[in-house]
């Protein structure tokens, strides 16, 4: 079986209460590991407690059948943040990414098919079989989705703006209040530069169902079908569905080696991608053990965490815990009874974790031969290279499929996503043989026509799927070797996925952003002290993205005496002007030698200077305590004397009103005063913007050279 070996005895476990640990994970999940993989960078002793045999959640491979490495859960790889892969040196890590094309296939019953990838001629080529408008179209609207994704970017890489939940600190409330501001201020600035065609555009996208954005653009029923599979992919709702063009923008929101909208195929399978970054993880210092279930967590009468409680009884204490667990397993069911507020348990509650997705991963011994196509050979061909659409042919196909499932019965025509990895990735499979994924919709957690529990009714499911794919490749289903098969109460058991959601809780707009997990706790903090969320079901959610957990783990620089309290202090910070984590931590003196711009170090020093005499005059002014002040860096004498008077002028109209917890939007005064303060940010952070965005490619350029990429 694949498997990569972890710590996972009584010694490793005896070990893990030897001692008081700085952070805690619970969950060995991508995003788990990844938020590990910072914190021990920083310096600070971190453990990842696993509970089941293998690393990966549901990034994972796992050798079921001899000879076959399925990815069981997750199957292609885009979405993954490109500064983690670059500030954890994933590849050199082991990460290898293969790309696809063409990336999707639809096939026909009537014979026709639609081929789409990056090759713009090749989709215009095809496209133009059924409809030379909407050919001359998809360029416009690959463009204008490309536009929204550079603008929800910085959202996925800040913690929303969320208001301290009771804190009375004077000085931490007068710098969330100027972190609030200035994160609206900076999406202010995106939005006019989007321009207002392209916002209207934008919201009429997050608002409207999929069917009336794609109906919008395109009159052909097979384009829009396949392009609204992106849509529905995990969810339960249907094409129809207000707001389902969101999950159809998240789900092209991804890239590889910066070609926006490419999925990809991992070498090794998903489980690659865990096992890279426990790799990034371990070399910083992480201690990873497996088999190590979470129980319960450890609150003292104060309410603060100090630790968890494994199944076996072994209590492990640490100074604070991050769960890559859903917010339902999390708050539900590890956290004790009567410590959490009762309108925040019931929030928590009801939130919607329903799931009508199937994963079926086959052995096979030969590909697919599609009756559209009329080729004679057996090799692979552009046909089997990406994703293939079956029971895709309109848009009203993929509605009925979801009403029977909203009717409580299995889709007569199921939807279904087949990927054959194996077709590039030659390290899956025996020679001549083939790896298969199925993601089928819809497919109720409790059908009212039998049960998942039911050995007769599993299989007979399975079959009904192979006789679907038999319609558009004859002969299919005689090459199935065996097959893995996940339901939702399968993904729920053994991946951990309430309710067998692949995203840790649906991803409407209700569920988003400052709404995630619930209203009032998006910033990765929970009511109990010292603990802290890190999994999908935080911001910014679902997919491989390794982005949730508390952004300022993945700023926070090794120092002699780390503070994980510090370091998981979530700051809503401007993106552009995060600071990005040293590449090689165990040197700090060699860590930014060739990848910061030569002026930055010695005006940071200069910024700082001054940050501390603003803080000393607005303490002197206000005989209040607030601490320094951050100043972004490579500004000039000039722009920072333009910040420092329109900062001046801003604070006495402004800090009364942050200290009783307003905003820019709450005073006609404020405004007019943050609105000159923010013109000349504004003004500064398009050089700051400039001159990261160079650095950013001199270090991507730098980094391939290195690894060999062209």
């Amino acid at each position: 079986m694949w498997r990569r070996s972890f710590s996972s005895n009584a010694t490793a476990t005896s070990a893990l209460k030897d001692k008081k640990w700085d952070a805690l994970v619970i969950g060995g999940g991508h995003n788990g590991l990844t938020s590990a993989a910072y914190l021990a960078r920083a310096g600070l002793s971190v453990a990842v407690l696993e509970r089941r045999h293998v690393i990966g959640g549901a990034a994972v491979t796992e050798e079921l059948i001899p000879g076959f490495k399925f990815s069981r859960c997750s199957y292609l790889q885009s979405l993954l943040r490109p500064s983690i892969i670059r500030e954890l040196e994933l590849r050199r890590h082991g990460l290898k990414l293969l790309k696809r094309s063409p990336s999707s296939f639809t096939p026909c019953l009537d014979g026709r098919y639609l081929l789409l990838g990056p090759d713009k001629d090749l989709n215009h080529s095809e496209i133009s079989k059924f409809s030379k408008q909407d050919a001359d179209a998809y360029p416009r609207y690959e463009n204008q989705l490309e536009n929204f994704c550079k603008f929800m970017d910085p959202l996925l890489d800040s913690a929303p703006p969320e208001s301290l939940q009771g804190v009375s600190s004077f000085k931490d409330r007068f710098k969330n209040g100027i972190q609030k501001s200035s994160f609206w201020a900076h999406c202010l600035r995106q939005a006019i530069t989007l321009g207002q065609k392209d916002m209207v555009d934008f919201m009429d996208l997050l608002l409207s169902p999929a069917s009336k954005v794609l109906n919008n653009w395109f009159e052909t029923d097979v384009l829009k079908a396949t392009l609204a599979t992106d849509a529905v992919i995990g969810t339960t709702g249907s094409v129809h569905t207000p707001g389902s063009g969101y999950v159809l923008l998240h789900h092209v929101m991804g890239e590889t080696d910066g070609d926006r909208g490419i999925w990809s195929y991992v070498e090794g399978g998903m489980g690659s991608v865990s096992l890279a970054i426990s790799n990034a993880a371990k070399e910083a210092g992480a201690h990873i053990v497996t088999n190590a279930e979470v129980s319960q967590l450890l609150v003292e009468d104060s309410g603060a965490v100090n630790g968890v409680l494994l199944a076996d009884g072994t209590p492990v204490r640490s100074s604070v815990v991050l769960s890559n667990a859903t917010p339902y397993k999390t708050y539900m069911d590890l956290v004790p009874r009567d410590v959490l507020p009762d309108d925040f348990i019931q929030a928590i509650k009801y939130s919607d974790y329903s799931s009508a997705t199937t994963k079926i991963n086959l052995a096979v011994n030969k590909l697919p031969q599609f009756q559209c196509c009329k080729i004679g050979h057996p090799d692979a061909g552009p046909q089997h290279v990406g994703t293939i659409h079956i029971g895709s042919e309109s848009m009203e196909e993929i509605h009925s499929a979801c009403q029977d499932s909203a009717n409580g019965i299995p889709s007569r025509r199921l939807v279904i996503e087949m990927t054959i990895p194996s077709v590039l990735d030659k390290t899956i499979s025996p020679p001549g043989k083939h790896v298969i994924n199925l993601f089928i919709q819809y497919t109720p957690y409790n059908p009212s026509d039998g049960s998942w529990g039911d050995p007769a009714y599993r299989e007979s499911f399975a079959q009904k799927c192979f006789a679907l794919i038999d319609e558009y490749a004859p002969a299919f289903s005689s090459s199935v070797i065996g097959y893995d098969m996940l339901t939702p109460p399968d993904l729920e058991r053994e991946i951990g996925l309430t309710g067998g959601n692949i995203f840790h809780g649906a991803m409407g707009l209700d569920s988003l952003f400052l709404m995630r997990p619930v209203k009032g706790w998006s910033n990765y903090r929970t009511p109990l002290q010292g603990l802290y969320l890190c999994g999908s079901g935080a911001h910014p959610g679902g997919g491989v993205m390794g982005a949730p957990g508390p952004p300022p783990t993945r700023t926070e620089s090794r120092s002699s005496n780390p503070d994980p309290n510090r370091a998981l202090s979530t700051s809503t910070t401007t993106p552009s002007l995060a600071t990005s984590p040293p590449r090689k931590p165990q040197d700090p003196s060699t860590s930014s030698s060739s990848s910061t711009p030569p002026s930055s170090e010695s005006d940071q020093g200069d910024f700082s200077r001054l940050a501390e005499s603003m803080a000393d005059f607005v303490q002197a002014k206000t005989k209040l305590a607030v601490g320094p002040i951050h100043w972004p860096p490579f500004l000039s004498t000039r722009q920072l004397g333009f910040i420092v008077v329109a900062t001046l002028i801003w604070i006495p109209f402004a800090i009364k009103k942050i200290v009783k917890g307003e905003t820019l939007l709450h005073n006609p005064k404020l405004m007019l005063a943050g609105l000159v303060f923010v013109y000349f940010f504004s003004s500064t952070t398009s050089r700051i913007e400039k001159l990261e965005s160079e650095t950013e490619i001199h270090r991507e350029r730098e980094f391939r050279e290195s690894e060999g990429v062209n």
